[in-house]
């Protein structure tokens, strides 16, 4: 059965419509005393246009596909395997400072195994040719990454340490200043590199590498730390550059 859309003449939308008629060489049903009937008014609104919306947020491009930081997947047995194993020493070097001692991590063949996987995981097949470790526990979680994600590394290092010709960049303390040094050569401009250090805290010593490879030419992609402190804000510190960390301290 099909249904009739009358408009009468007093509502607004009429106005808008334009008719027309079937001619009889279009007439589809016959009368009963001869002749033929057309087939009902066409109603069209004029100047119509059809719009399209933009396409819905692919899967690849909504925040619930895009990498999350370890250190809030509750789903991953392996973070708080880690965590454990970090101990914590209070008033070392001074007082009011709550040492974060990875070197029971490293006791734990199993948790130390798991926390370079979990770097591994995220940055195989990222395209990047050089892992910087900074001196001196980047230098023990470095080298393991970047011998399975197939790329070189380059150790940054504390003034007058390095053998060879350096670029060196100062960067700020809590009290005075420091240097970090880099082999001439070592990287290439455009190459992509990820920084990895045992920890973040006020950031500086990350912001120092930054600034040195960028120096160069090389694309910082990430930096990754095994522990952040969050109340010493040092991810603000390194602006828009992506931090990943797998433990936060509380």
């Amino acid at each position: 059965m099909h249904r009739a859309l009358i408009f009468s003449s007093l509502n607004p939308i009429y106005s808008k419509l334009s008719t027309t008629t079937a001619s009889p060489d279009s007439a589809v049903f016959p009368k009963r005393d001869g002749g033929w009937i057309g087939p009902p008014p066409v109603f069209r609104l004029q100047n119509y246009k059809r719009t399209l919306l933009p396409p819905l947020c692919s899967a690849s491009d909504s925040v619930a596909n895009q990498p999350k930081m370890a250190s809030q997947d509750e789903q991953d047995p392996r973070i708080s395997k880690i965590s454990s194993a970090i101990r914590v020493i209070p008033n070392f070097p001074k007082p009011g400072i709550m040492f974060q001692d990875i070197t029971t991590l490293l006791l734990d063949t199993k948790a130390f195994r798991d926390t370079i996987d979990l770097f591994v995981e995220r940055y195989r097949g990222k395209d990047i040719s050089v892992v910087a470790g900074i001196e001196a526990r980047g230098f023990i979680f470095g080298p393991p990454i970047a011998l399975a994600i197939g790329a070189k590394f380059v150790p940054m290092r504390k003034p007058n340490k390095l053998p060879g010709e350096v670029i060196s960049e100062e960067y700020s303390l809590e009290y005075g200043t420091d240097i970090m040094e880099m082999h001439v050569g070592a990287v290439q401009a455009g190459e992509r590199a990820l920084i990895i250090d045992d920890l973040i805290a006020t950031g500086g010593t990350l912001c120092a590498a930054i600034k040195l490879l960028e120096r160069v030419g090389v694309h910082v992609v990430e930096c990754a730390c095994v522990i952040e402190l969050p109340e010493l804000k040092g991810r603000e510190r390194l602006g828009d550059k992506p931090l990943f960390v797998l433990v936060s301290s509380t």
